[in-house]
């Protein structure tokens, strides 16, 4: 067996065996498969796909292309995941939740991919903050604490490591399968029993039509389900991006400013409610109504904010950030964008926004770039408001004078406007369960 007729039955439509599968994730896990290879197959799998048989199999082989953790942490260890999208934090505000809420929260986050951004990078931001933690600290944290957000491990589905970072130079991240085997062979080889999917949909998803998210969330439940995990997958919206803040630093602000109480808002409501699943999926509590109970208790008396303070403290970082977020990188340019005329914000382009803030420095364009943690812009506007002229939109945070004004451009190119009122984006569309689908009308 040999890559080259591996890539000749994927480029011809044909499916892949398990042991060929085995084959190329086994060389993508040792390295000896060189990478340009293997962006080959994966240009392949993005256009000619595969059948859930293979992708069921390609998510096997990638959880056990190397060690498969079973962690003793003191409760169900519970994971959530999104899809990827711009502004997306939910996993800074609802894990520390969770946690104050009795849940364990092992959480193995990545860097941004294509215009979405990245756990890590938001943490990284974080004066000290440590993510690459070698496996026995990581679960003594969590048992300590009650959540750790870390980097997949050398040791952890070795294979994803290396695919993953090409996937987001090669244009191949809008791809089921490979959405599918990256995200569960992480949960699977961590040890995560319950899992939450958050699968985004609109134009700053990965999947921009609600008919392809819905046909990755039921992919990957299917997946989960049949390899006995608890697992539910919720397809929220990504119209326009979720929180104000765009940019690594600001949104770890955003997420301790609604930890605090200062902030409502989308990021809050989805937070609150994918939290909310993940109580239930750990067996903590058993409906919606106590599970949200609990949580906004925890967030208004403060214990959710702790447990981020703690949480930032055991990973090495500075918890200090928590009271006073002036203690984060700072970009040296503050620019507002302003509206040129009278009417209503109708459409916002998601991924030209996370386009604009990947080359303000916010974001990767190549492997090697080393991302600016300030940069990054505000939001000001959402869909459905009002806005008359001069009115601020959006404040940038940039490196420089130059860099605020092409970012101006970028920004506005991704706005539309009518005269006529326009409805709010929707932020949830549908809980999948192995059971069965769910409409959400929020």
């Amino acid at each position: 067996m040999d890559i080259i007729s591996i890539l000749e039955d994927k480029k011809r439509g044909r499916a892949l065996s398990r042991e060929q599968i085995d084959f190329f994730v086994r060389g993508a896990a040792e390295h000896t498969i060189p990478d340009y290879q293997l962006a080959a197959l994966l240009m392949a799998i993005r256009l000619m796909g595969m059948d859930a048989r293979e992708t069921a199999d390609l998510t096997l082989s990638m959880a056990s292309s190397g060690d498969m953790l079973h962690p003793e942490v003191g409760g169900v260890p519970v994971d959530k995941h999104s899809t990827g999208g711009v502004g997306d934090t939910t996993t800074l505000v609802l894990s520390p939740l969770v946690a104050a809420c009795g849940g364990k929260v092992l959480k193995m986050s990545g860097r941004g991919l294509g215009h979405t951004g990245g756990t890590l990078d938001k943490l990284e931001s974080i004066p000290g903050m440590r993510i690459d933690i070698p496996e026995e600290e990581f679960m003594s944290i969590v048992r300590r604490v009650g959540c750790a957000v870390v980097s997949q491990s050398k040791q952890l589905a070795p294979a994803d490591k290396t695919l993953y970072s090409l996937r987001d130079v090669t244009a191949t991240v809008d791809s089921i399968p490979l959405i599918v085997s990256s995200i569960l062979s992480k949960k699977f080889a961590a040890g995560a029993r319950a899992i939450v999917l958050d699968v985004k949909t609109g134009s700053g998803a990965l999947m921009p039509t609600l008919e392809k998210s819905i046909e990755l969330a039921q992919a990957m439940v299917d997946i989960g389900h049949h390899a006995g995990r608890s697992i539910v997958a919720v397809v929220s919206g990504m119209e326009e991006p979720l929180g104000s803040h765009v940019g690594n630093a600001l949104e770890v602000k955003e997420a301790i400013d609604i930890l605090s109480g200062r902030a409502e808002g989308p990021l809050k409501k989805v937070s609150l409610f994918l939290g909310a699943q993940m109580l239930i999926a750990s067996g903590i509590t058993d409906t919606e109504e106590k599970a949200l109970q609990m949580l906004s208790g925890a967030l208004q008396s403060g214990a959710g904010l702790e447990k981020l303070k703690e949480m930032i403290a055991a990973q090495g970082g500075d918890p200090r950030v928590c009271m006073d977020p002036s203690l984060l990188p700072q970009a040296p340019v503050r620019y507002a964008v302003r509206a040129k005329e009278a009417g209503y914000l109708s459409h916002v382009n998601g991924t030209a926004l996370g386009l604009a803030a990947q080359r303000m420095g916010a974001g990767r364009i190549t492997k090697e770039d080393v991302i600016d943690p300030a940069v990054g812009f505000v939001m000001e506007k959402r869909i459905g408001d009002a806005v008359a002229p001069g009115d601020v939109l959006c404040t940038l945070h940039a490196s420089s004078e130059e860099n605020a004004r092409e970012t101006e451009a970028r920004i506005l190119s991704a706005l539309s406007f009518t005269k006529e009122p326009a409805p709010k984006a929707r932020l949830l569309y549908a809980l999948l369960t192995p059971k069965g689908v769910r409409e959400l009308n929020e």
